[in-house]
């Protein structure tokens, strides 16, 4: 729980204390509202606390808080979005007021990065047709533009820290914006997208359901987008370029955009890289991509 504590205070502040301090009691009350027996602490994000439990007809479900109730809000309205093509996890309860909901456990759960990977480019492309088959509501006023403007603005800031900047220049970071445009600019096809699909994201529903798609951000754009972190994953493996042919094969995409896709993420995934202290290898291969 301190990871999960230490995780929540830096990205919401100090508050954060006193909502964790409340989250068992809150969890205890929902437990007896909604019937649930509740399990142990289940992997949570920068933004959430999960617990495992189990729905009173005995679905393995999972209980998740956040002190951001417009985030789960939004989050739990975009799983319903996607709910048609059976490839999220049922939503089984919510408390907007509160700021909790209960979603099916996808099981086994395996992380698609766990999974075996000679297969993985397939099933990737039926998730992929899956949740592309989803018809975008009307007047939905999330598209991949925005998605961009906000992600190059918030990223960029971080051009200015000595470690950052000492790899990734304005020049790069323009190289990047003017790249994203020029595909944004042509898009002859768009679709309603996870937005954040990568190998973290998908998970392992079985054989009679296949790759299921947690913590969508859903957006209206290039279908590309969808597979791009899965691309670019293969630095430091087989290469960006050769895993670029394979998923676009598979998933019956165009493979120029999709390489030129990789191009455009490839410097935000360096400073990923940079934070977390990522291989010199995977670096130096993603740079290049920017060039």
């Amino acid at each position: 729980m301190e990871d999960v504590d230490a995780r929540l205070v830096s990205r919401f502040g100090a508050k954060a204390e006193g909502w964790l301090a409340e989250v068992p009691a809150v969890a205890a009350r929902l437990a007896t509202r909604w019937g649930l027996v509740l399990g142990d602490l289940f992997d949570s994000g920068a933004s959430s606390v999960v617990m495992r439990c189990q729905w009173p007809d005995g679905t393995p479900a999972i209980l998740k808080f956040s002190p951001d109730k417009a985030l789960l809000t939004k989050q739990v309205e975009m799983l319903r979005l996607f709910a048609p093509s059976g490839r999220v996890p049922n939503v089984l309860a919510t408390d907007a007021e509160t700021g909790a909901t209960v979603l099916e456990e996808v099981l086994p759960g395996t992380m698609a990065e766990d999974m075996p990977q000679t297969s993985l480019p397939q099933q990737w492309g039926e998730l992929l047709a899956a949740l592309h088959a989803v018809a975008p509501p009307a007047q939905w006023p999330l598209d991949l533009r925005g998605r961009f403007d906000e992600s190059f603005a918030r990223i960029g800031r971080r051009l200015s820290e000595p470690v950052i900047g000492a790899r990734i220049d304005q020049a790069t970071w323009q190289r990047a914006i003017q790249r994203c445009d020029t595909l944004l600019d042509t898009q002859d096809r768009v679709v309603l997208l996870h937005g954040d699909l990568h190998l973290g994201n998908a998970l392992d529903g079985g054989p009679s359901r296949g790759l299921v798609a947690i913590d969508p951000k859903a957006c209206i754009g290039d279908p590309c987008f969808d597979a791009v972190d899965y691309v670019v994953a293969g630095a430091g493996l087989e290469g960006v370029e050769a895993r670029c042919e394979r998923v676009a094969t598979a998933c019956g995409l165009d493979g120029d955009r999709l390489y030129a896709w990789s191009r455009v993420v490839a410097p935000m995934v360096v400073i990923a890289q940079l934070t977390y202290d990522g291989p010199e290898p995977v670096i130096d291969e993603l740079l290049a991509l920017t060039w």
